[in-house]
Parts: C-alpha cells; sequence; structure tokens
C-alpha cells in the first residue's frame, strides 16, 4: 500500500445548531480497511442528510466518519491490499458512510465508480448520493420499468431531478410535483411529460386525468403526511409507493382500505445504515444501466450553486432556503492550501 500523508482539514461540529457551528479543523486519517479504498477529495456533494446529521436528527452509524458528507470525487490514493478493481490514481467519484467534507476520506471500493465521461470533479461529486437513493428506492424497491407511468414529487430538488432523467431516460413517463411554475418547467425541461405545482393545484385530479383514471404505478415520495393518502388516490391498482423522505412530517392517517383495494405495496428505506454489499449492488446497477447514459450525455444532472470548501457554511444555507434547484457542491480545489 502506498504511504501517504494521512493529516487532512476537515469540517467539524463541536454541537449541533445553525450552519455556523461548523468550523474547520485537522486530523489524522486511518489507513483503509479491508475492502477499501483512500480518496484525495477534490469536491464534496451537499445533501439534506448534511443538513440534518448537523442539527443532530441524523447520527452516522456506530462504524461510520462523524465528519459530515455523503458523496465525493477525486482521485484514489491508497487502497486496501485486498482491492483488485481499482488503483492508486483512478479518478472516480464515491459513495462514503460519512466523512465527505474532508480532505481525505476512506470508502469501500465497491461504492467506488468511474467519472463519467466529459464530467468535471464538482459535477461528478454531484452523482453518488442522489443516484444511489434513486436507483434503489424507484428500480429495486420500487420496480419501475419502461413503459410505465411515476410519479416524482419534489422534482426540482436533488432527488427529482435525478429520479425524472432515470425514469425518463430508461423509457417510463414521469409526473412530476413542485412549489412554484418556475420549478415545474423546470422538471419540465429534465423530462417529465407534466408538472404540477402543488401550491395551486391539487395533484390527484391531473394525474387521474391523464393517465385515463388508472392512476401511475409506482410513486417516489419525499413529502410523507398529508400526501400519503391523496398518493393512494392517485395510484394505480397494483401500484407500489416508496417513501425515501419525510418534509411534510413522519407521521399520516392511512386510509389502509384503500391499500388494500387497491393491492398497493408501500415500501421505503434509508441508504446511509445499508449494508457495504446492497450498496455495492446499487452501484452495479448504476454501472450497467445508468453510466451508459451520463458517458453518452443523455443525462446530465444539473448543478444549481458551487461554493468554495471553506464557504461550507453558505453551502447549507442555500440548502435550507429551498431556493436551488438541482445539487449543491463544494469545490476543494477552490481554496488554496
Amino acid at each position: 500500500m502506498a504511504t501517504v500523508n494521512r493529516q487532512f482539514t476537515h469540517v467539524v461540529v463541536e454541537q449541533p445548531g445553525e450552519p455556523s457551528v461548523m468550523t474547520m479543523t485537522q486530523s489524522t486519517l486511518a489507513m483503509p480497511t479491508e475492502g477499501q479504498v483512500t480518496i484525495k477529495v477534490y469536491a464534496a456533494g451537499v445533501n439534506g442528510p448534511d443538513i440534518k446529521q448537523r442539527v443532530g436528527a441524523y447520527p452516522p452509524p456506530a462504524d461510520a466518519s462523524p465528519i459530515i458528507g455523503l458523496e465525493v470525487a477525486g482521485e484514489i490514493v491508497a487502497v486496501a491490499d485486498d482491492v483488485t478493481q481499482w488503483q492508486v490514481g483512478d479518478k472516480v467519484c464515491a459513495l462514503v458512510p460519512g466523512g465527505g467534507y474532508a480532505e481525505l476520506v476512506n470508502t469501500y471500493a465497491a461504492h467506488c465508480l468511474p467519472i463519467p465521461t466529459g464530467y468535471s470533479f464538482v459535477q461528478a461529486a454531484a452523482l453518488p448520493e442522489t443516484f444511489f437513493t434513486v436507483w434503489g428506492n424507484l428500480f429495486i424497491r420500487g420496480g419501475l420499468n419502461a413503459g410505465e407511468t411515476v410519479l416524482i414529487h419534489g422534482g426540482s430538488g436533488g432527488i427529482g431531478t435525478t429520479a425524472i432523467q432515470m425514469a425518463s431516460r430508461l423509457g417510463a413517463t414521469v409526473f412530476a410535483t413542485s412549489g412554484s411554475a418556475e420549478k415545474c418547467q423546470y422538471c419540465l425541461d429534465q423530462g417529465a411529460s407534466v408538472a404540477i405545482n402543488y401550491n395551486e393545484q391539487h395533484f390527484v385530479e391531473p394525474i387521474l386525468e391523464a393517465t385515463n383514471g388508472l392512476g401511475v404505478n409506482v410513486i417516489m415520495d419525499i413529502a410523507g403526511g398529508d400526501f400519503i393518502n391523496e398518493n393512494l388516490k392517485a395510484i394505480a391498482t397494483d401500484g407500489r409507493m416508496v417513501s425515501v423522505a419525510m418534509q411534510r412530517g413522519p407521521q399520516a392517517n392511512v386510509d389502509i382500505f384503500r391499500i388494500m383495494a387497491k393491492r398497493v405495496i408501500w415500501t421505503g428505506s434509508t441508504l446511509r445504515p445499508q449494508s457495504v454489499a446492497n450498496k455495492a449492488l446499487i452501484a452495479q446497477g448504476l454501472a450497467e444501466f445508468v453510466w451508459p447514459l451520463l458517458n453518452s450525455g443523455k443525462m446530465s444532472i444539473p448543478i444549481d450553486s458551487v461554493f468554495p470548501f471553506s464557504q461550507v457554511v453558505q453551502a447549507h444555507e442555500l440548502m435550507e432556503s429551498g431556493t436551488h434547484k438541482g445539487k449543491i457542491v463544494l469545490d476543494l480545489q477552490a481554496d488554496p492550501r
């Protein structure tokens, strides 16, 4: 294993709170263990779970780094002795179990993917967390197939943008909801066939009208709360509903009979606690079915804003404002060190 300077700068949160609680410090990174690689981080994605971890609502698993950050892009600088699929010098983007807001991070070799053709590190850092989330939920758990219909809530966010593009490029008809006319147009630009402003119009009626009263085959829900029963009205018989977030609340009064009558499968997952093997299976699916779309230019996830690493506080403030469309990325190469 190559010798690498293991001293690195990273974000630290001494106590949960507002974005201003994030500061920088230095530590020494442990060597990669079995199945792992060390990545010199050039860019890191900013995601909703990062906000939750900062405020103390999403603690990392016991075996994960306590440093915030779930996705990175950079260069492999060390590999464990048993790793054969990657070599020092390879450029990758990767899902990490924690530690992404840092100059160095350890992650599993099976959770790395090559930088897509023509992508910068900043662009590639916007891929892993949302792509793993969407593939694992919409395609593995939700079983979305070409020729089916899907409703994606929150279509203008990072997960929504990814889900719209992935589903539409792989042959599904996409319906999306968002909270403004501008964001709905953004959803249409990403590949949605219909976009509904839920602040101005109830989404159930347009869905039923567009599907001749049948409803959609799959719903990817980030809303929770009061949207759950409305989803059950808009879903087709034998439909699948996948919960990936709870932005409108974690509790719902559910019409159980409607689930029974329509034979609805309701599932969901969170990504971070899943096993190394499960995440590796997701990575394999992405490599086989989605990375060719990225390499050919048929998918291109928009980036709303890029912040130097030193402006991580401002990046979190933007994420919490909800005004962004697409991804937010930290550029570690923008700060001279």
